[in-house]
């Protein structure tokens, strides 16, 4: 079995993925990785892919009796990035998962500490669901434009007065806006951003033109949640969330789709615009909160850390449609994509800079 300490949280920020890098004993950032000691494989990031490489380390350990247990660690995709690129070596971090792509900023920040060869490899599919109690919690038909106005700290430039759905929506019910989601470390707030909050805010025509005219009012008014009781950051454990929304009837979860697929008997899919989160609405892009998964390995260290590349052939084998990804809530790509990513392995294909255009 993996040795897992997926409950294990840090604090958010620079600070933390420095703490996080001393626990895992990170040492300079220009190390020589063949002066190394060989030690087991370190997977530190995501919250949303933490099960699906807790899955890969278990079966991977189960399959090398006679090489260490991979060692995985929940922290959020920004605070694991920052530790993955704080060097390389035998004592740093051998991949990080992420649950939104790598930011050119994130990329030079690498390259500044020596870690200038990174393998991306896209693992499958995830949405960012909408959730609630299943036996007893709120019905609501949620679109990007209200779910912006109910949880943004200054929807369209106003201050934030909505205290119940009704007042975001005549249409909606008249109970208290509750929602628990990720924090700022986390990779899918970031997606929350990109595919429901700032959609929702473009759709003023005025918002949208800030975003070129005057991208700082923009970031203020389309980009930023409220910080009352009515979004609650969870921190980095979608379990909790779970959890809590399950047992408060007028509460919202914002989590990964798989887990909302492994507690479907304690929590419900709300529609987003009309369309519920599956397998087959997330994959073909008709749920429009769906977002891509990665895993971003450091490929100084493939020579120095034993089995690390055959793990990576694990995740290969386990991301098809009747894989054991797919069992535990993994939505996978399609085939082409599939296959790119399997040749990233394969090739140990080197990311670039202008292949994250976009990507800020």
């Amino acid at each position: 079995m993996s040795e897992a300490n997926g409950n294990w949280m840090m604090g958010r920020g620079a600070a933390a993925a420095l703490a996080l890098t001393a626990m895992l004993g990170l040492s300079g950032c220009g190390e020589n990785p063949q002066d190394a000691a060989a030690k087991a494989i370190s997977v530190v990031g995501s919250s949303t892919v933490y099960p699906f490489a807790k899955q890969i380390a278990e079966d991977f350990a189960a399959a090398n009796k006679d090489t260490a247990a991979p060692k995985i660690t929940s922290t959020g995709t920004g605070d694991g990035i920052t530790a993955f690129c704080a060097g390389v070596g035998a004592t740093t971090p051998d991949i990080v998962n992420a649950s939104r792509r790598m930011t050119r900023a994130e990329f030079a920040e690498c390259a500044t500490n020596g870690v200038s060869e990174i393998i991306e490899i896209e693992v499958g599919l995830d949405g960012i669901v909408f959730a609630s109690a299943t036996d007893r919690g709120i019905d609501i038909k949620l679109t990007r434009d209200n779910v912006y106005r109910a949880i943004s700290q200054k929807p369209f430039g106003r201050e934030q007065t909505s205290k119940t759905w009704a007042d975001v929506d005549p249409s909606l019910p008249a109970t208290p806006i509750v929602v628990y989601g990720p924090p700022e470390s986390s990779g899918t707030r970031e997606a929350l951003l990109n595919l429901v909050v700032q959609p929702g805010c473009r759709q003023n025509s005025a918002m949208a033109s800030f975003e070129k005219s005057d991208p700082e009012r923009f970031a203020r008014d389309c980009h930023a949640l409220r910080t009352d009781s009515s979004y609650s950051s969870q921190g980095e454990q979608d379990d909790l969330i779970v959890r809590r929304v399950a047992s408060n009837p007028e509460a919202i979860a914002i989590v990964g789709y798989s887990y909302l697929a492994k507690n479907a008997n304690a929590v419900k899919p709300l529609a987003l615009d009309g369309v519920l989160p599956s397998p087959a609405t997330i994959a073909d892009g008709s749920y429009e909160a769906s977002r891509p998964l990665y895993i971003y390995v450091k490929k100084a260290n493939l020579p120095v850390t034993p089995g690390l590349d055959k793990f990576l052939a694990q995740w290969a084998k386990s991301w098809g449609d009747n894989g054991p990804l797919a069992k535990i809530g993994l939505v996978p790509l399609p085939a082409d994509r599939q296959a790119k990513a399997a040749a990233a392995i394969q090739n140990q294909t080197v990311l670039n800079a202008a292949a994250l255009d976009g990507a800020k």
